[in-house]
């Protein structure tokens, strides 16, 4: 039976729920096109089934940020996914910040042995630096799903590398996610 992975591709394509700005990237465009590309590498391989929490460029998931969270949040637990993958952009004031890390509900989850895996992975694809795993049981989309969930920070949209890459190559930043997941389940 295929392993069912849920790709949240954080925030919405404009308010309720926008994402982050950086050197003329919007972070809800650049993470849409990283998770289509991660659900037709993983719906791929007959091992795995994806879905994707937003279809199409312009879709809009709720009416305000709570809402737009919890329809990422139910979908997974209504199909019922195995694992959630939200994929987001990092920003900081810094603009030197760079490299991806991942977020968990707790250490003790096995989301925290898959974050480890794509950061790794992802690192070694893309060069980005692997700034760690760290819980934070306070985000609606970790604790609120009912499998072992995970965001994704793939890099600093307001680092012009690291913004670049997702920008100009988000097939690569998909293809280090995927080989993450290979690596954790063997």
């Amino acid at each position: 039976m295929a392993i069912k992975i849920f790709i949240d591709q954080g925030h919405n394509p404009m308010n309720p729920n926008a994402g982050a700005e950086g050197g003329g990237y919007r972070e809800q465009d650049l993470v849409y096109y990283i998770g289509k590309e991660l659900e037709a590498l993983l719906n791929a391989n007959p091992n795995f089934e994806a879905r994707t929490s937003r279809n199409s460029p312009e879709e809009i998931l709720g009416t305000s940020t709570a809402t737009s969270l919890s329809a990422r949040v139910n979908a997974a637990n209504s199909w019922p996914a195995d694992y959630f993958i939200s994929i987001h952009a990092n920003a900081s004031n810094i603009v030197s910040a760079s490299g991806a890390e991942a977020y968990v509900y707790s250490a003790s989850s096995p989301a925290y042995r898959l974050s480890e895996d794509i950061l790794l992975r992802l690192s070694e694809t893309t060069g980005l630096a692997d700034r760690g795993v760290f819980e934070r049981p306070t985000l609606y989309v970790l604790r609120r799903t009912a499998m072992p969930a995970l965001l994704l920070e793939v890099g600093f949209i307001t680092n012009p590398s690291d913004a670049a890459l997702m920008a100009n190559n988000p097939a690569l930043i998909a293809r280090g996610i995927y080989n993450g997941i290979l690596t954790y389940f063997g």
